[in-house]
């Protein structure tokens, strides 16, 4: 199994630089379907077609730093980890989601998706990290994005795409376990009562609990969502309480 990177900080560069138009809109879907609707010929989806002009700064920020650089070195350690004897050849290719001024893009929405709703890209070979336009871009940001993502990849490879509550969570330890920087950092999280919150709807199919476990009230809030009293990403820092138990253990 292999992952490769597929530049593109450079290409959309250049797209964003033209002109906001009909036309760049349609180049945008040539890029992205191949000239094939409902197709997926380069995984941009992330991307703002329509974006303005502070999208070719936030790409400069991640060409300054040499992000696609970090990315292949990613990548490289990566594949000198696998022994799956299966031949899998997989383009990782980078998407910037225009959170701060993209209005179409909302961020809990798209973070779920580009995290949980990947079997499309799986089942093309593509796996695409995502960075945010209000995120401040380092060295150690696109380190970990990457390895996150080249993780959930490998995860969705081998499991169906996630159902119930438990299944999201599942996935997202597997990544924590395989990531985590720092173990000694903890969330401040009330455990037992969030625990046996968990244990209640483990099972439970709904996305909009799901979706509130995970990323909590605000969240919800924010897109007409039933909320159930959580705190902000309640789930994800769930799940570093219970990928440190699990590695504590073994």
């Amino acid at each position: 199994m292999k992952f490769h990177l597929r530049p593109i900080l450079s290409e959309m560069k250049e797209f964003y630089l033209k002109p906001v138009s009909g036309q760049r809109f349609e180049e945008y879907l040539t890029k992205l379907q191949g000239g094939t609707k409902g197709e997926m010929k380069l995984p941009i989806s992330g991307f703002n077609p329509m974006a303005k002009e502070h999208i070719v700064a936030k790409i400069e920020e991640l060409e300054t730093i040499e992000a696609e650089t970090i990315i292949e070195q990613v990548i490289a350690e990566f594949n000198s980890r696998m022994d799956n004897p299966q031949r899998y050849d997989f383009q990782v290719v980078l998407n910037i989601a225009d959170d701060l001024k993209g209005g179409w893009t909302n961020f809990y929405s798209t973070d779920y998706e580009s995290k949980f709703k990947i079997s499309g890209l799986i089942a093309r070979n593509f796996c695409s990290p995502y960075f945010w336009t209000s995120e401040k871009y380092t060295e150690q940001l696109v380190n970990l994005r990457t390895k996150e993502y080249l993780y959930r990849t490998l995860y969705g490879i081998s499991n169906s795409k996630p159902k119930t509550l438990q299944d999201h969570i599942e996935q997202e330890v597997y990544v924590v376990k395989n990531t985590i920087n720092d173990p000694s950092l903890k969330h401040n999280l009330k455990f037992e009562e969030i625990h046996d919150y968990y244990n209640k709807n483990r099972n439970t199919e709904d996305y909009s609990l799901i979706f509130n476990f995970l990323y909590g009230d605000v969240a919800s809030v924010n897109l007409g969502y039933k909320q159930y009293g959580l705190d902000d990403h309640t789930g994800f820092n769930y799940v570093r309480h219970i990928a440190l138990e699990r590695m504590a253990t073994n």
